[in-house]
């Protein structure tokens, strides 16, 4: 099963550094609690693993994500709305700024065939899952 990463310090070294690449080339900007926190499902099934986040607002262009050692990353920035830009807030729930989610996938990916789609606010990542080779016993025939 999939277990989210909630905080980036949770993270290897190298998968942090990463982040700090994506979001700002490696200034350092990513050594910061993310601005805002998009919610994600995570769904397995038996032939791969779906994760849905919920990034109204949020452009394809404005999005990075990557898989690397059975961490898929999803970063990218939620710009506010410039539709009242002299007015003042009674009230403001919705969240903006950089954010990067991480989810940890137990098993094995084929990460060349993965897909994403952004439709309607809603970004999904398909990981198709592929047998695990590792540890099993293969016959070699003798000629």
């Amino acid at each position: 099963m999939a277990r989210i990463y909630l905080e980036r310090r949770e993270l290897p070294a190298d998968l942090r550094a990463l982040l700090d690449v994506i979001w700002d080339g490696g200034a350092g900007a990513a050594s910061t609690v993310a601005e805002c926190t998009p919610p994600l499902d995570v769904v397995e099934t038996e032939g791969d693993v779906e994760i849905v986040m919920d990034v109204p607002g949020v452009t394809a262009a404005s999005l990075q994500i990557v898989f690397s050692r059975n961490v898929l990353i999803v970063a990218g920035e939620k710009v506010p709305g410039r539709e009242h830009p002299d007015a003042a807030f009674h009230l403001a729930e919705r969240g903006f700024g950089r954010f990067a989610r991480a989810v940890r996938l137990d098993g094995a990916y084929d990460a060349g065939r993965a897909a994403a789609a952004l439709t309607a606010g809603e970004l999904r990542v398909r990981l198709p899952r592929i047998q695990e080779r590792r540890g099993r016993e293969i016959r070699i025939p003798i000629r």
